[in-house]
């Protein structure tokens, strides 16, 4: 008979709240949120975290975050899209020539876009999963692809020039664009404006008139990632297929689909993405979306997720974008040399790997 000193079933033990936290993915990125709040209040002008202050960094954050949650569950899926800043100037090439080379209503264009760019995310997939070459190399090579297919494209569509214009113009009293450009909730902010409670400038109008759309997208993508990947069966798919493949595949997950399906949202938010700085701006570029595929997984990695798959988190990527855009616009509002951010870009992917890895091998039991 076993005495009082047996050893305790190991899943009967209890971890502390302390314990659990620490094995959380988006840790380090709130934690990165908290540091970088308190140095700004140390040294920028108070007028930062005003609300229009937090509005001018959040419209940034959002729009990286959009990308960051979409390479966030396909890093957790256990591949990488490099193809994404790309894939922002090419979906904008789309949207825009449907708009106004086509004119095309938005309730067309913009489902339109968002199959056209799913189409192009699952050709990412289907040859990373047929070829099994890294998808490393595969999206690297649709970066150059795409991003010269949208320079070509726009000087077919514009008899040369690398600029389409007239998107507004194209979209103008289009029921839709509301939801995907300008501010939300004027008449709100308006009302506030009335009662004393938001700044205003000297004729009474809001000094902050609305919530960007892009800020709510934002939110409403992360919540919704959130649910996916913690409350689904098709989260669960997702962390085993980046985990341990052959695992998941003998275990019945249908691991190809899940990661083709995984490079068509990673798509689809870029597409996201384009259709709001598209309709905003009022016409697309080649070079919209530059270098946002590394801005975007860096972010997805300081938000918790590791390289090797299997591991993160979409709220964690939701902050690490938050980091992003208080440093890159809150370094204007103090007296540090702007270059400083590309400084600080390396240091947080260098300090997030290092943390995310002393995780794993937390959670893990590796030495």
């Amino acid at each position: 008979m076993a005495g009082n000193t047996a050893a305790v079933d190991e899943r009967l033990k209890t971890e502390s709240f302390g314990a659990r936290m620490m094995k959380r993915p988006e840790l380090g990125a709130f934690a990165g949120v908290i540091l970088v709040t308190i140095f700004f209040l140390a040294t920028a002008d108070p007028a930062m975290f005003t609300l229009s202050g937090v509005i001018n960094f959040m419209t940034p954050a959002a729009q990286l975050g959009i990308l960051a949650i979409g390479a966030a569950l396909l890093m957790i899926g256990g591949e990488f899209d490099l193809s994404i800043g790309s894939m922002v100037a090419f979906a904008g090439l789309f949207f825009a020539a449907a708009t106004v080379t086509f004119g095309l209503p938005l309730t067309i264009a913009i489902p339109a876009t968002f199959v056209f760019a799913a189409a192009v995310g699952s050709i990412n997939g289907i040859i990373v999963i047929r070829s099994g070459l890294p998808s490393f190399i595969v999206t690297l090579a649709f970066l150059f692809i795409l991003r010269g297919l949208s320079l070509v494209g726009l000087k077919l569509a514009t008899g040369g020039s690398t600029q389409l214009r007239g998107v507004r113009d194209a979209t103008e009293g289009d029921w839709l664009a509301p939801f995907f450009s300008g501010d939300a909730f004027g008449g709100l902010f308006l009302w506030l404006a009335e009662q004393g409670w938001v700044e205003t400038f000297n004729n009474g109008t809001p000094k902050v008139p609305g919530i960007p759309v892009e800020i709510l997208w934002f939110v409403i993508i992360a919540a919704l990632a959130t649910w996916v990947l913690l409350r689904t069966p098709a989260g669960n798919w997702i962390f085993a297929a980046g985990g341990d493949t052959n695992a998941a595949t003998n275990s019945g997950v249908p691991v190809r689909r899940v990661k083709i399906s995984l490079f068509m949202v990673t798509a689809c938010c870029a597409a996201m993405v384009a259709i709001i700085t598209v309709m905003d701006a009022g016409s697309t570029d080649a070079r919209r979306g530059f270098q946002k595929e590394f801005e975007a997984i860096i972010a997805a990695v300081i938000g918790g997720c590791l390289l090797t798959g299997g591991y993160g988190s979409a709220i964690g990527a939701f902050f690490g974008a938050i980091i992003f855009g208080m440093v890159v616009i809150g370094l204007t509002y103090t007296d540090f040399d702007q270059d400083w951010f590309q400084v600080f870009l390396g240091g947080m992917l260098l300090i997030a790997v290092l943390f995310n890895n002393a995780i794993r091998k937390r959670v893990t039991g590796e030495r």
